[in-house]
């Protein structure tokens, strides 16, 4: 059964080399595969997720808890080693002072590994953009950390609500992470700040970095080899970078635990139009390794504002309210952030207007994600019953099944 499937899939239960296994249980040292070898146990977030009672060591656990990746001491070293690695990669170095604004678990990663590299390096979260600029100031910050929406929302209030010039920041190096950036996103920054602008791929489950592009054009730069792979969609085995989609998949080759997985990570590359080596356009050749930076996102989860939404759990959680017939999750970014809209739909006219049903949605929801989901209530009733839908107008999410995506 292919990872495309939708099947539930136990992963401490003993099964075949293609199949999930528990992620969390201790291999064999010696298991640990070449870059090239298999085959792997093919494990999604979901598979993460529901290993999370058996997992040992350091965990990195996602805010829903819907992936739990184990590290030991030197899971850990080795991922701060190759972050560390993308800030040089970026030109961060011994001058340097670094602002991490990401959520964690990658805050504090980002923030060890910048320790490595700069003179100075702290972790202020994502959370209230007067707060970040104080401590950009503060801290004689000369490199900042973060999202590409956040950056550009960043940006946006210095101009539009604090009047300030962002030059005035004397930011040298922007380093974006944790999402799909807009286009135009990386010059544009580079523009405002007069600092240089680099975009790095960080693994979904850990928040460590995994390979890096100092342009929109450029393809990326893997940060080790063997560790990032390209995927079909609809069956378990490593593909070329050719034309059509392929999902990106980690294989950690070296990991204590997962050395012989392949973690699908729910995000999608398009090859080139004629399946020739390059860029997607074709325009040019790439250095040898390079692959492109994802565009898309599929599966279960929801790429929103750097935090990836659980589908199956929003479905879990509607179904425990009387009188859900139907949901659709809307998102959207027509300014600077993301925005996520649950509209739902109720099987009887007496709900629609009903405060306690609608106040009944929006605690459930504030207890699945730290992102504010916005409730609304549709005007019409129906009475049959109908699966979630996601309607993505930024044009990331390709759809929940893997085997219908081409």
């Amino acid at each position: 059964m292919t990872a495309g499937s939708g099947a539930a899939r136990h992963p401490g239960a003993v099964q075949d080399s293609g199949a999930a296994q528990d992620p969390g249980a201790v291999q064999d040292p010696g298991a640990a595969q070449e870059p090239s070898a298999g085959p792997y146990r093919w494990l999604t977030r979901d598979d993460l997720g529901a290993a999370a009672a058996s997992a040992g060591g350091l965990l990195h656990v996602s805010p829903d808890v819907s992936a739990v990746y184990p590290l030991a001491l030197a899971d850990r070293a080795a991922e701060e080693e190759r972050t560390a690695a993308a800030l040089r990669a970026a030109g961060v170095g011994g001058r340097d002072r670094v602002v991490v604004a990401l959520a964690e678990p990658a805050g504090a990663l980002w923030a060890a590994a910048a320790s490595r590299v700069a003179a100075a390096a702290a972790s202020v979260g994502p959370r209230g953009r007067m707060r970040l600029h104080h401590a950009l100031s503060a801290l004689g910050a000369t490199t900042l950390v973060a999202t590409p929406t956040g950056a550009m929302d960043f940006l946006s209030r210095l101009h539009l609500e604090f009047l300030l010039d962002p030059l005035d920041l004397g930011l040298r190096h922007i380093v974006l992470t944790g999402e799909i950036a807009s286009k135009r996103t990386l010059g544009h920054l580079a523009g405002e700040f007069d600092a240089e602008v680099h975009e790095v791929y960080s693994s979904p489950f850990s928040g460590g970095a995994l390979a890096w592009r100092a342009s929109e054009e450029a393809q990326l730069t893997p940060l080790a080899e063997g560790l990032l792979r390209l995927a079909a969609l609809g069956k378990d085995e490593l593909s070329p970078y050719t034309a059509g989609t392929a999902e990106l998949v980690i294989t950690p080759v070296g990991h204590s635990t997962l050395g012989d997985a392949a973690l699908r990570t729910g995000q999608v590359v398009r090859g080139p139009a004629d399946g020739s080596p390059g860029r997607p356009d074709g325009a040019a050749s790439s250095p040898p390794g390079a692959i492109p930076a994802p565009a898309h996102t599929v599966g279960d989860h929801v790429l929103v504002r750097g935090v990836w939404l659980s589908l199956p759990r929003i479905g879990r959680t509607l179904a425990k309210i009387d009188g859900v017939a139907r949901w659709e999750l809307g998102v959207s970014r027509q300014g600077t952030l993301d925005a996520a809209t649950l509209t739902v739909t109720f099987n009887r006219p007496s709900l629609v207007g009903n405060p306690m049903w609608r106040s009944r949605l929006q605690e459930s929801l504030r207890a699945l994600t730290p992102i504010a989901l916005k409730v609304e209530i549709a005007p019409e009733v129906a009475e049959t019953s109908a699966p979630g839908m996601v309607s993505d107008l930024r044009g990331h999410h390709l759809g929940r099944d893997r085997a219908l995506v081409t």
